[in-house]
């Protein structure tokens, strides 16, 4: 399997639908962060690539059919590169500061997550991985080369695909 969507939308934009919703259409698992809680062991590899390091992003993400959320929306480009027949997908909230209120109220919670392998060793942290690689990667759509957006407007979230 490969994939074949990408989510460039952070949490709070209406991933977890997506994930539900892709997984349906799909007929494969969707990637979201809520696999990298039940994966610890990717906890490494995606520290890896918010370091700008290479990562083999087909072994990484085998057995995918999509892939929204962070951590995989700080990465969008560089999978993009590796998927190039993939669609991008970019959700957001009506404004930045709903997301934000949204966020706070919500993810921001948590301010630190340790994963930890079998034996209790701390292999990373998560959530303020997240937090700060968000915020260093994040990437206005515009800014992709192969931009050709078709928004829909669904409530107070919107979708807009990136790609040819």
């Amino acid at each position: 399997m490969t994939i074949r969507l990408i989510g460039a939308g952070l949490g709070r934009t209406g991933t977890m639908s997506l994930k539900l919703a892709l997984e349906q259409l799909l007929g494969g698992t969707c990637h979201h962060m809520m696999e990298v809680w039940g994966h610890p062991d990717e906890v490494p590899v995606w520290n890896v690539a918010m370091h700008d390091r290479p990562v083999d992003w087909h072994a990484l993400l085998d057995g995918y059919s999509a892939i929204v959320d962070y951590p995989g929306a700080a990465v969008w480009r560089e999978l993009a590169d590796a998927f190039p027949d993939a669609p991008v997908l970019l959700s957001t909230r009506s404004s930045a500061q709903a997301w934000y209120d949204s966020a706070s109220a919500t993810i921001f919670q948590t301010s630190e997550w340790e994963a930890t392998d079998d034996a209790g060793r701390r292999v990373g942290t998560v959530v303020r991985c997240a937090r700060s690689a968000g915020a260093r990667r994040a990437v206005p759509a515009h800014e992709h080369p192969r931009r050709v957006p078709r928004p829909s407007r669904h409530g107070r979230l919107t979708t807009t695909i990136i790609g040819s």
